[in-house]
């Protein structure tokens, strides 16, 4: 993990067997000899399953990143913050408000309702005197608990819970060509981050240092929280939500790296989407020809490395 060629080294062959894993028939002999249906499968699903993992992975690794710099919380992430409920309460409302809402207009509402939701938890959390790092994901979780029994409440009411349990958990056994191009809009944002990371750095040192420095505190907290908004509603309308990856790949990058963003952020992004990979391939083949959901898996995972984080941290206290 030290070294990015590393990741790219383990992330490049993992890839290449994504492609070929999967109840469809497919191998390189096919597609080499151009058999026309093996050329279809790739172009219809496997390759689009590969983007919209990668881009996934890279992605919420990023948020939790940006969210962790600028509330100074290694702990803090969308799925610590109630980000995913609100995303989901977004859609929730685009549905019914508008019933035969496009995917871009579920996108629209599902991004206002997690800048919503973000910008309350950041407001909640700079009125806190006691913020510890445990206790700060913890008010996050029960913002998300809050949100999400509202939500439940709110579809059970108007009988739309079967509308909603696809963005319940994260799934790439559906991504096809057509239904997921919408996540390449993370790719901008993505890169967007270089260009500011050193500025949510000092954000994250607080108001009073950053605007010493002479940098325009308000505006790149929000900035930042759009950035982690828009991210989160694409991957939330596009694969579901994926829990703990943007809590652990930070803290796992960190851990060799420092807490450096703008030498850690190429690090966390890669080292995102290999995790989420991993995971999918897993998935794919432990009881082939069925599949275990990506998030499933990335939860059972994540709450043990998180354990171990928090088990680390109070070792030497």
């Amino acid at each position: 993990m030290l070294k990015r060629r590393y990741l790219v080294i383990l992330l490049i062959p993992l890839a290449c067997v994504s492609l070929f894993v999967g109840v469809g028939s497919m191998n390189p002999a096919d597609l080499w000899s151009g058999q026309s249906s093996a050329w279809e499968l790739f172009w219809t699903s496997r390759f689009p399953r590969l983007m919209a993992i990668l881009i996934a992975g890279a992605g919420l690794s990023v948020c939790g990143l940006i969210m962790q710099a600028l509330s100074r919380n290694r702990f803090v992430s969308p799925t610590t913050a109630g980000l995913f409920d609100c995303a989901r309460l977004g859609v929730l409302l685009a549905i019914i408000l508008f019933p035969a809402a496009s995917i871009l207009v579920k996108t629209g509402f599902a991004i206002f309702a997690t800048m919503i939701g973000v910008s309350v938890f950041m407001a909640v959390l700079s009125t806190l005197k006691h913020r510890d790092t445990i206790f700060v994901p913890l008010v996050g979780m029960i913002f998300g608990s809050i949100v999400s029994a509202f939500t439940t409440f709110i579809a059970l009411q108007l009988d739309l819970m079967q509308n909603l349990a696809g963005w319940l958990q994260g799934d790439f056994s559906t991504i096809l060509n057509g239904q997921y191009e919408l996540i390449y809009f993370s790719v901008p944002v993505l890169v967007l981050t270089y260009y500011f990371a050193n500025r949510f750095f000092l954000v994250g040192l607080g108001d009073d240092f950053a605007v010493n420095l002479g940098l325009n505190y308000k505006r790149t907290l929000f900035i930042g929280l759009l950035m982690v908004s828009m991210i989160t509603g694409i991957v939330i309308v596009t694969v579901g939500a994926i829990p703990f990856v943007g809590l652990v790949v930070p803290n796992l990058v960190s851990l060799y790296l420092g807490d450096n963003i703008q030498k850690t952020l190429s690090h966390t992004a890669i080292f995102g989407a290999l995790l989420v990979l991993l995971c999918d391939v897993f998935g794919r083949i432990v009881i082939y020809p069925y599949e275990i959901s990506v998030s499933l898996i990335m939860g059972v995972l994540g709450s043990i490395v998180f354990l171990w984080l928090l088990l680390r941290k109070y070792r030497y206290v």
